[in-house]
């Protein structure tokens, strides 16, 4: 009875390490699956924040005055160049300002169709790409150009040799640019727009 007694404690003390060796296992396991939980947790707030300043730099102001530079760049090109054949022409000034505005809108969309197509889209695509990205933005554009335009006297009979006419064409330009921005910002904003057009950047 007493050798039995005294092999007791031996048990005990062995299942008692055993359990403390158990549990520390478990604690050391618990430990690297918490920390690497807290590592995934934060690569993926990275992500996180990396996505919004993505999503606000594509849609902020910038974006917008680039946008409506790209279009202004079209238009001018095209109105300046319809007002040029059109007074070689000797037309008037209906027939002038309707091929300006149909020039203006051919390079605008050329200028999107030139650089998505660039980006490796095909023609098809590039055609729907421009013309879902830059119409409203033409259009809009045209609409205070000419607008201001027949607004300063004497601009629409002045000939490409005066300055009232590079005066009055620079000032239009201007205000339809400052409308047209808020107008591309917004369209930006809800993925329309030239935000099509970033797609393929």
């Amino acid at each position: 009875m007493q050798q039995h007694g005294e092999h007791e404690p031996d048990r005990s003390h062995h299942h008692t390490g055993h359990r403390t060796g158990h549990g520390t296992g478990h604690d050391e396991t618990g430990g690297r699956a918490r920390h690497e939980g807290h590592g995934a947790h934060g690569d993926h707030t990275g992500h996180g924040d990396h996505g919004h300043h993505t999503a606000h730099a594509t849609t902020g102001w910038g974006t917008a005055v680039r946008a409506t530079l790209h279009c202004l760049t079209g238009c001018a090109i095209g109105e300046v160049l319809g007002m040029i054949i059109g007074t070689a022409l000797g037309w008037g000034n209906a027939p002038t300002m309707v091929l300006a505005i149909v020039l203006a809108f051919f390079f605008g969309y050329s200028l999107t169709l030139w650089a998505v197509t660039r980006a490796g889209l095909g023609l098809r695509a590039a055609v729907g790409v421009a013309l879902a990205a830059d119409t409203l933005s033409i259009t809009v554009m045209e609409i205070v150009d000419n607008g201001v335009l027949l607004l300063v006297p004497g601009a629409m009979d002045a000939h490409l040799s005066d300055a009232l006419f590079w005066g009055a064409l620079a000032f239009a330009f201007f205000v339809a640019f400052l409308i047209t921005t808020p107008v591309n910002k917004w369209l930006i904003g809800r993925g329309k727009g030239h935000a099509v057009v970033h797609r393929y950047h």
